[in-house]
């Protein structure tokens, strides 16, 4: 039966989207003042307890990756050794997170049993997310079925930047359903998105769709996570819980390299969401290189000196 609006005639295609599908307007994103806002917050002055304090709790937080043509089991298992125990030191935490492609999810689902560390997983076809959705669907099932806890799938961004937003969303919604208990990280790719308007309407489209997470990027694109790009990410996290009271984690992936650009990344969650989004539970960081560094400068301030990068290991 034909759906008919209030005046008893049939709906017009319009109507029916109006009907069906929430609100994807987002407010238009002032250019200047979300970086010049960014930037500022990357001056803070942090004292020494702070400083110690956050790269513990950023270690917490960090997904390690391995998305390489080669990847290999041996390679993902010394990973998740990493992750477990990413040094000798006295107090620091396990990785949150190890991210592979399907393929490798059992290896590493083996290699972490009985730790904290969760299992993500890349699906949707990723980096691209081209395929038929049919396809994508199967990669995150399987991806389920052989034990990963989280997915992270990304959107079709020539869908999204040729306006079709309902497509776009109703990918995420179903990729969402597929995801089971799993869940999900929506990586926009923001570095294709050319605007912060459009980060902004994605990360919307995003949340309504379903994400527990968004995230920035694949890593593949630059530029990657960017302090503004991640403040204009954050501020539609804070209005979406204002609005619906749902907690939406985020997730910067890709580029942030040094533990000083970690702490500044926890110096705009804690300024725009607050303590609350400064758990493992609401705040990832994608970082394949981030951790040594994390660690050199942990070790920097135990012993009052650097070590070696040849002290840590590679992967």
């Amino acid at each position: 039966m034909a759906a008919r609006s209030g005046n008893g005639s049939s709906m017009t295609s319009v109507e029916k989207q109006r009907v069906m599908y929430p609100d994807f307007t987002a407010p238009s994103v002032d250019k200047v003042m979300v970086e010049e806002r960014a930037g500022s917050l990357g001056k803070r002055s942090i004292k020494k307890e702070a400083k110690v304090a956050g790269l513990y709790l950023a270690i917490s937080m960090m997904d390690l990756t391995t998305l390489e043509g080669k990847d290999s089991p041996g390679k993902v298992t010394q990973l998740c050794q990493k992750a477990m125990h990413p040094s000798a030191s006295p107090g620091v935490p396990p990785c949150a997170a190890i991210c592979v492609y399907p393929k490798l999810v059992p290896v590493a689902k083996r290699a972490l049993a009985g730790s904290t560390v969760k299992v993500a997983s890349v699906a949707t076809s990723f980096p691209s997310g081209l395929s038929a959705l049919e396809v994508k669907l199967e990669d995150v099932r399987r991806a389920v079925e052989w034990g990963a806890d989280e997915i992270d799938m990304v959107i079709d961004r020539g869908a999204f930047l040729a306006g079709e937003h309902t497509r776009v969303f109703d990918e995420i919604a179903a990729t969402k359903e597929a995801c089971g208990q799993a869940h999900l990280k929506v990586i926009l790719e923001t570095g294709e998105l050319h605007t912060y308007d459009n980060v902004r309407r994605a990360s919307r489209i995003a949340m309504l769709a379903g994400a527990d997470f968004i995230k920035t990027s694949t890593g593949k694109v630059v530029p990657a996570a960017t302090p503004p790009v991640t403040l204009v990410m954050l501020e539609a996290i804070r209005d979406f819980y204002i609005e619906t009271g749902k907690l939406i984690g985020m997730k910067p992936a890709g580029g942030i390299r040094t533990a000083k650009q970690v702490l500044h990344y926890l110096v705009l969650v804690k300024e725009t969401l607050g303590d609350a989004w400064l758990t493992p539970d609401l705040f990832r960081i994608g970082a394949s290189t981030l951790l040594n560094d994390v660690l050199m400068q942990l070790e920097k301030e135990r012993t009052g000196a650097y070590q070696s990068g040849d002290y840590f290991s590679k992967d």
